[in-house]
């Protein structure tokens, strides 16, 4: 089959609205049209800054916790392995499922596993019914640099009302515009494959 005819056919243009309509009138109760063009075009610099927002969020996470362990005089373990560690929890996971439960940037997720395990604050061991996977787990001083990073996050929940920043509605709702975004990038993928 050609690349041609693969493509889907566009939907064919949709008639302009009446007069009710552009108004804001139902007519024949429908919904109003939502001209998407536009609505895409006004709404392009609030995404954009969106867009930059999240991945300053992410470096900025990541620096916070870095002067955390600075400031704790821990050295041998980075930003990403401590949020690794913090991730992992209490769980055996083999790498790919840390890959899904974590956001790392720019990091090689093999390489730091490697550097947890030579640290000592992580276990591995091979799957006993999949040999080629290697299941991982954080030994007692993983768990150690996993309640540093809790105890950060917890002081910034307590700091966030405190200090007036956001409240649990404001963050609430900023989750749920996150999470609607995830599926809307993740629509966006399955669609091209």
């Amino acid at each position: 089959m050609s690349f041609q005819a693969r493509i889907k056919p566009a939907k064919p243009h949709s008639p302009s609205p009446s007069p009710s309509q552009a108004a804001g009138g139902h007519g024949d109760g429908e919904a109003p049209r939502v001209d998407s063009r536009a609505a895409g075009v006004a709404l392009l610099p609030c995404y954009l800054e969106t867009l930059s927002l999240v991945e300053r969020m992410h470096r900025l996470l990541l620096d916070v916790i870095k002067d955390e362990f600075e400031r704790l005089g821990v050295l041998d373990v980075n930003a990403v392995q401590a949020l690794m560690l913090f991730n992992i929890g209490e769980q055996e996971l083999t790498a790919g499922e840390l890959k899904t439960r974590g956001y790392y940037q720019g990091s090689n997720v093999s390489y730091n596993l490697k550097k947890l395990v030579e640290t000592g604050y992580m276990h591995h061991q091979r799957c006993a019914i999949d040999r080629r996977s290697v299941r991982v787990r954080l030994t007692s001083e993983g768990q150690k640099i996993r309640a540093v990073v809790a105890g950060l996050f917890a002081r910034h929940a307590e700091g966030l009302p405190s200090r007036r920043v956001t409240d649990i509605a404001e963050l609430s709702a900023v989750n749920d515009t996150l999470r609607r975004l995830e599926r809307y990038w993740s629509d966006q993928i399955r669609y091209i494959y």
